[in-house]
């Protein structure tokens, strides 16, 4: 496990690509964090580092994005307006959880019970000066 302070949007958008170097396909990366914390800023690094040039917005509505003109395909789930594990399932977000390219999934902790074992996890804390204290599980950078 590795902690990181962020003081910046730009910093929390500079680890992101950090983590993208790291990543070979088949990644699932459990985002976790409050409303704001910068789940999207991060992940927008992330796809950044893949070399993904088109702009990547929170899913929130469409719940799922898929980016394919990067290194790897980045699969960016949104699950915040999900109630159930069910609801994951009928939108076939489960073929997302062993794809072959990574996939991140915001508000994760929603289907933590079917999340694969492989899954790596990623947790942002917003501290009381908005630093930003990002936990990183499963990742070597």
């Amino acid at each position: 496990m590795m902690v990181i302070l962020s003081t910046s949007p730009e910093e929390t958008a500079a680890l992101g690509e950090r983590i993208a170097a790291t990543l070979e396909g088949g990644e699932v990366i459990a985002l976790s964090g409050g409303l704001g914390a910068g789940k999207t800023v991060l992940a927008k690094g992330i796809a950044r580092g893949l070399g993904i040039e088109d702009e990547v917005v929170s899913p929130s509505f469409t719940l799922i994005q898929e980016y394919t003109d990067g290194r790897l395909t980045l699969n960016h789930l949104d699950l915040y307006r999900l109630d159930s594990i069910e609801e994951f399932e009928m939108i076939g977000g489960e073929e997302y959880l062993y794809s072959d390219g990574v996939t991140i999934i915001e508000w994760a902790e929603k289907i933590g019970e079917i999340l694969p074992p492989h899954m790596k996890r990623i947790t942002i804390t917003v501290e009381a000066d908005q630093h930003r204290t990002i936990t990183i599980e499963g990742i070597r950078l």
